[in-house]
């Protein structure tokens, strides 16, 4: 992946994946039907999500970016995953989030979503960002706006990931929020 990469903020650590490290917790979040319900709504066993992990890891190879595996700062626990992302095919460049749901509504998204949008605007030059979300996801709503994104657009489908409408948030420079 090149460098690593070690981004801190007040509860987290952001930083590169390691298969050794995350890939337990990596498979319990795709295993479990809630929190994979809208990032392409396919529970996974423990091959396809060791695939999905590949991926991930892969998207860094080709483009240089990706998604950082999250940590608790005070316990050292994974998390989850947030980051840049720009998969072909997707309508511009995305930080996108998902989080273990024994996690959810902590705040974790936000804060590891801030720093990865300060991460995309000052190593990136990012100078817009979205965040495809699937109609009927009001949490992943609510971190986006409190990101400072704005709702752009509803979009037909998502190439490789669902045929459902998907909602287009976003924000550009100089606005763009951290």
């Amino acid at each position: 992946m090149g460098s690593d990469i070690r981004i801190e903020t007040p509860r987290l650590i952001l930083r590169n994946i390691d298969p050794e490290r995350d890939f337990d917790g990596w498979a319990r979040l795709m295993a479990d039907e809630h929190s994979v319900r809208f990032i392409g709504g396919q529970v996974m066993d423990r091959a396809l999500a060791w695939r999905n992990m590949a991926a991930a890891i892969g998207h860094w190879q080709i483009r240089g970016f990706g998604f950082f595996s999250v940590e608790d700062k005070a316990t050292g626990v994974w998390l989850g995953r947030v980051g840049p992302w720009y998969p072909d095919g997707w309508p511009a460049p995305e930080i996108g989030w998902a989080i273990r749901r024994e996690d959810w509504g902590k705040g974790y998204a936000t804060e590891a979503g801030r720093a990865s949008l300060e991460y995309a605007r000052t190593v990136l030059g990012w100078t817009e960002v979205i965040h495809v979300i699937l109609s009927g996801n009001e949490r992943s709503i609510a971190v986006a706006e409190r990101l400072g994104s704005t709702f752009l657009r509803t979009q037909q489908g998502l190439p490789g990931v669902t045929d459902e409408d998907v909602l287009i948030y976003g924000q550009s420079a100089p606005a763009f929020s951290v």
